[in-house]
């Protein structure tokens, strides 16, 4: 839904690439979110060829990107005056013991004050005694078999170190096995098929690339990047360059762990949904759901929800509107999904209580919070909206934007059906990946008793 009262989202502005920062003082205790990336690529044990053409890459990406990337192997840096100069370090095909005790508690330092870290290929074998690093980088490397092609599957299309690729990657390199499967610590972005290769080791459920935020910091690992010539792939390039954004604060994702979702939307089929009202949404080869005409409401009219998560991606063209509708009473008029249920809103422009991340007309989201999580149009968000009893919960990549309890005995949010709104002419938003998981239902509680 859309007012007539426009005001334009400062969020717009925010999500720009920073402009240059001054080097802190030394007794400022945290990381400034500046323009430069440190690339590390000590070794004390195996060394990779291909190290130079990944500080090659990641200094080329870094330019089209707007930040500078310095690259050293001299552990020294890791004190934190020049910590402090960085957004994030990427461990770059390190391995063995590569920083002393002290230059380790300064690297946690930072990661606890905000700093960000990306390790990519033989990162994860690196530092197998030190107990923060291991998990930070999320898995420790066991071994490999030859280098050989493989299918990657790609879990999370929102996420910019995955969002332009498609569904299966398909590449040669040398692909790791890990100590431990972190997918329960870890929000995994692609995994192997192991069925497509030989000699993988972790039971079909294999994590190749996966991001967290831990202890205070941003933390993004790829196992890709072996063979010189990876670093000249475009798509492994946009990879890198996406989590790098990610690590850096550029931009924002959902990098909570996530398990027992189940798809209602997977890009393959519209099984048990249907359309009301006018207009449609068409769907791209990639899977991709798109809006146009209306005012209509795509809805899963298979079945109706109770306490759940729902998890889906979407993204704006432009200053586009459209909205999730949840808890409202099956019906062909998509009016009854407005005046029986609630909309959480997606309009980078309107009034605080009809923007992006408001329950519409009812309760604004903290507009602080979400415009700090907000990505611009043109890229991927992801809502997360958890309804339990008569309360309704809303994440923003993984920022928590808004958290309303219906009062309204005409409404209720214990049983209702779930869709997925097209404005009208000239609205242009997109939907991925929609899935859901059940939750217990368990006696109403207060919003303070039920916490985060």
């Amino acid at each position: 839904m859309r007012s007539t009262g426009l005001t334009v989202n400062a969020v717009v502005g925010t999500a720009l690439l920073l402009g240059g920062v001054s080097t802190p003082a030394a007794s400022e205790p945290a990381p400034r979110h500046v323009d430069r990336v440190l690339v590390f690529s000590k070794t004390a044990a195996f060394r990779h060829d291909s190290i130079p053409d990944g500080i090659t890459a990641l200094k080329e990406l870094g330019a089209s990107a707007g930040f500078r990337v310095d690259a050293t192997e001299d552990a020294a840096a890791f004190n934190p005056a020049n910590l402090r100069r960085y957004a994030a370090v990427v461990f770059l095909s390190t391995t063995g013991d590569v920083l002393t005790n002290r230059q380790q508690s300064s690297f946690e330092s930072y990661i606890h004050h905000g700093g960000g870290y990306m390790g990519i290929h033989a990162a994860a074998d690196t530092e197998y005694d030190w107990a923060f690093y291991g998990g930070l980088v999320g898995a420790y490397f066991q071994g490999h078999p030859a280098i050989q092609q493989a299918r990657t599957v790609v879990e999370d299309r929102a996420h910019p170190a995955t969002a332009t690729l498609g569904t299966d990657w398909n590449r040669t390199d040398e692909w790791y096995n890990y100590r431990s499967n972190p997918r329960s610590s870890v929000h995994v972005l692609a995994s192997l098929d192991e069925s497509s290769y030989t000699g993988g080791t972790m039971n079909g459920d294999h994590p190749i690339a996966w991001c967290q935020n831990y202890a205070g910091g941003r933390s993004f690992y790829t196992g890709v990047g072996h063979l010189s010539s990876a670093y000249t792939e475009p798509a492994l390039r946009q990879h890198l360059l996406g989590g790098l954004r990610w690590a850096t604060g550029k931009a924002q994702a959902d990098c909570r762990p996530e398990n027992g979702y189940q798809p209602l939307f997977d890009g393959t089929s519209q099984s048990g949904w249907q359309q009301a009202g006018p207009g449609t949404f068409t769907v791209s080869d990639d899977g991709t759901l798109t809006s146009s005409g209306g005012m209509g409401l795509l809805w899963y009219a298979a079945r109706s929800f109770g306490a759940y998560s729902l998890k889906l991606d979407w993204k704006a063209r432009g200053y586009d509107n459209s909205g999730v509708f949840v808890g409202f009473p099956p019906s062909d008029d998509p009016w009854s999904a407005v005046d029986k249920g609630y909309e959480i809103q997606i309009d980078a422009t309107d009034a605080p209580d009809r923007t992006t991340g408001a329950v519409y007309g009812f309760r604004s989201a903290d507009v602080r919070k979400r415009d700090r999580a907000l990505n611009p149009p043109g890229e991927w968000n992801t809502y997360e909206l958890r309804v339990e009893g008569e309360r309704l919960r809303v994440w923003l990549n993984g920022v928590k934007i808004n958290d309303f309890t219906n009062t309204d005995p005409a409404r209720s949010l214990r049983d209702g059906h779930l869709g997925i709104q097209n404005h009208g002419v000239g609205d242009q938003v997109s939907f991925r990946d929609i899935r859901i998981k059940e939750l217990p239902v368990t006696a109403p509680a207060s919003p303070a008793a039920q916490g985060d």
